[in-house]
């Protein structure tokens, strides 16, 4: 293959992938989105050329993934002027693992004779989980199965495989699709045309399985109303926030709760991420004008603010926090949920311990400096139990997971996009719930700061939603099943079994390494 050809093939498979995930609703795409990687593959396998591979593979993860996580450096642009060697960072390293996936996934298939319908789906669902499972850089954001979050009819099977499972499912239809599509192309005939028949009904068995299933699903889902929830979205801008006086940010979520009381009588009221602009500890006024509004109806409140732990010697833990308000207006008789999964850099930087960015003038405005949360409360309302996840945890499977284990009713998610702008960010971000829900077969209330507000129902489908950069009152009836699913109970058992296949892969194709005479 020429370099302009790979040159294209690279650029349209940045194009597809981009253009298959959210606000782009086109499913159709999730299923021919990395058919030019296969094709760069099928090459490397051909020719024998691994180092090929390795180099397309590095150009291949770099533009698609460039071109998919753009809006990283607007949003770090608000932190800092640097933002783009954040950004750069970010795609070099995945740039990186994709030059090892194809480099590793070609070696199969050159040395140990793996078809690329075998290798290719193991290792990109294996990638997927180490991305997810690398310590202070985790950043699970997007994995190819979040495509088809526009298209949840397809994707109910995600209650036994998760979005893992999604995933291979999808990568192996790439592979089967572009095979099948050679062989039609180049007029197979014999063997070539038996084979070509099989992977065309392969794919067919395959998507009626999965539309069966998402058809009984849907009827056999036991979903019932929790209650209406209500949300308020201040729009508040990211500056805004914290140039304007507190008492007036403070103010305003007040007056706007008030007129969310007056459209509905909600069970439960939620305010977005960060909410409140400052430590709720050192604002007993605050602390007061809450209780007082959260009396006055009865309503429980849970709210996103910042919270500070008190140590014995002297020193504290500062959490991205949220504060449960009883109906009785006290919060303080209840765990404050400190956010697990911080986002790197912003929240806390990777490896270095948050003192340093403290006491060292300059580096505070690179670092949040917050510290993890440790502990997993589930709040009980009497609209039921509920566990919190904030800003991007909605992509981590394990917490929903777990939330369902420890007895949750349903999930609600408080996030604060205003980094983002206009970017396709928020979409993508949002996209994650769906996945969630039908995994763990609970409802979703997403209080977002600028948008997107929104529900999710336990069959992933998405309702009540509001537009970006708006100032947004919501009140709307939650769903939820009372179903235990499969993925519960095993979590994510398709990624397990993929690290180790590709485990295996590698250890077979460096056995197997050619031997110098």
């Amino acid at each position: 293959m020429s370099r302009r050809r790979a040159g294209l093939l690279t650029a349209a498979g940045a194009v597809l992938l981009a253009a298959a995930y959210p606000p782009f609703q086109l499913p159709l795409l999730s299923f021919v989105a990395i058919a030019p990687a296969v094709l760069l593959l099928r090459t490397a396998i051909t020719t024998g050329d691994l180092a090929w591979a390795f180099r397309w593979g590095v150009a291949y993860g770099a533009a698609s993934q460039g071109l998919v996580l753009y809006w990283i450096a607007v949003a770090l642009w608000h932190f800092t002027r640097l933002s783009v060697l954040g950004f750069l960072a970010t795609i070099a390293i995945l740039a990186v693992y994709s030059g090892v996936l194809f480099w590793l996934v070609a070696a199969a298939g050159i040395r140990a004779r793996v078809p690329l319908w075998v290798a290719l789906p193991l290792a990109w669902t294996a990638l997927e989980w180490w991305v997810g499972h690398q310590g202070d850089i985790r950043f699970p954001w997007l994995g190819l199965g979040t495509s088809l979050a526009d298209a949840p009819s397809l994707i109910q099977w995600a209650d036994l495989a998760g979005a893992r499972g999604v995933t291979l499912w999808l990568v192996w239809c790439n592979v089967v699709l572009v095979d099948v599509a050679l062989a039609w192309g180049g007029r197979a005939q014999g063997r070539g045309r038996r084979a070509a028949l099989r992977g065309t009904g392969a794919l067919a068995l395959s998507l009626l399985a999965a539309v069966t299933y998402g058809m009984w699903r849907t009827r056999s889902l036991r979903v019932r109303d929790v209650g209406i929830v209500g949300m308020v979205q201040p729009n508040e801008g990211f500056d805004e926030k914290w140039e304007r006086p507190a008492d007036s940010v403070m103010g305003r979520l007040l007056d706007l709760s008030r007129r969310v009381y007056a459209l509905a009588r909600p069970d439960l009221l939620v305010w977005p991420e960060a909410a409140m602009p400052g430590y709720l500890q050192g604002r007993p006024d605050w602390d007061a004008d809450i209780a007082r509004l959260v009396r006055e109806r009865h309503t429980p409140l849970l709210a996103g603010g910042l919270f500070a732990e008190l140590h014995d010697d002297g020193s504290d833990a500062r959490y991205n926090a949220a504060f449960y308000f009883d109906s009785a207006g006290r919060w303080r008789p209840y765990p404050v949920y400190g956010k697990r999964y911080l986002v790197p850099v912003t929240e806390r930087v990777p490896f270095f311990p948050v003192r340093w960015f403290r006491r060292i003038p300059g580096l505070a405005r690179w670092s949040g400096g917050f510290a993890r949360g440790r502990d997993l409360p589930v709040y009980t309302a009497a609209i039921g139990r509920f566990g919190v996840i904030i800003c991007y945890e909605s992509a981590f499977e394990d917490l929903p997971r777990r939330y369902r284990r420890a007895g949750a009713d349903f999930l609600v998610n408080i996030t604060n996009d205003a980094w983002f702008g206009r970017t396709t960010a928020p979409a993508q971000h949002a996209s994650h719930l769906v996945l969630r829900a039908i995994e763990t077969r609970m409802g979703v209330a997403r209080a977002a700061n600028s948008g997107i507000s929104e529900f999710v129902d336990p069959l992933g489908h998405v309702y009540a939603a509001t537009a970006l950069e708006t100032e947004a009152l919501i009140a709307d009836r939650l769903r939820t099943s009372d179903v235990t699913t499969v993925y519960v109970r095993w979590g994510d058992w398709v990624g397990a079994v993929a690290v180790l296949a590709t485990l295996g892969l590698a250890v077979v194709v460096i056995r197997r390494r050619p031997q110098s005479s």
